[in-house]
């Protein structure tokens, strides 16, 4: 990893996305223990702001400390990938029908972009470009909607679980059929059905929650423990 150079509000932040980077890149690996020190020599910048991100990264739960020992990476396990997905079923769903009763000519469009976008990079098995307009997508539902915060919250969610590896490893899903979850959600959003909106939203986030669940244990998708840790977590 090189010296942070990012455009952000503070130079935590900065150590904050390269720390991600770094763990989902593997430069740091569960199990390893580094110190303030290590990553600042690493990223190039101080002890104070390493020392500021990781104190955020603890927050979020992706780092622990040890008592005069450093730190070490904690990836998000079973039940986090569940109330990670607790939280966006709380507010993507409802963002979908949202829009779809908005019915914002400009929103639709942009939003058709993102879709046309997301098949084109599909096509192309560009997963980098995918996984851009996948997140778009979702971004402009929920700022569509009305929420940017809400839109903030998801994709701060969405880092931590990215930290797990090519969401496409899940279920042994391709581009392909990732995109097509997506188009019965802007379908019902471009043909204004509220509820088919809020419906297809959410099996896509369901599904996609249980695959990473299922992933994150090294069990097959319709394994009972997978559905067992979902339901006790949301219910």
């Amino acid at each position: 990893m090189s010296p942070v150079r990012v455009s952000r509000p503070t130079l935590a932040e900065g150590v904050v996305a390269a720390m991600r980077d770094g763990i989902r890149d593997r430069t740091f690996v569960p199990g390893t223990t580094y110190s303030v020190q290590q990553v600042a020599d690493l990223l190039g910048v101080s002890r104070s702001p390493v020392r500021e991100g990781l104190l955020k990264l603890e927050e979020a739960g992706l780092v622990r400390f040890s008592r005069n020992r450093g730190f070490h990476v904690v990836l998000p396990r079973s039940r986090d990938i569940a109330e990670i997905f607790g939280v966006r079923l709380a507010l993507e769903p409802q963002a979908a029908a949202r829009v779809a009763r908005r019915g914002d000519a400009e929103v639709l469009d942009a939003i058709a972009a993102a879709m046309t976008s997301l098949r084109a990079a599909a096509a192309a098995d560009d997963e980098s470009a995918f996984w851009q307009h996948d997140r778009e997508l979702h971004r402009l539902l929920l700022v569509g909607a009305g929420n940017p915060r809400a839109a903030e919250i998801v994709a701060g969610l969405r880092s931590t679980t990215a930290l797990l590896g090519p969401p496409t490893s899940a279920g042994g899903r391709d581009l392909a059929q990732i995109a097509a979850e997506h188009a019965p959600i802007v379908d019902a959003v471009a043909a204004r059905d509220a509820l088919t909106a809020e419906l297809a939203m959410r099996e896509h986030l369901t599904s996609t929650g249980l695959l990473l669940v299922a992933q994150s244990e090294d069990l097959p998708a319709d394994h009972p423990d997978v559905r067992t840790i979902w339901d006790d977590v949301l219910g």
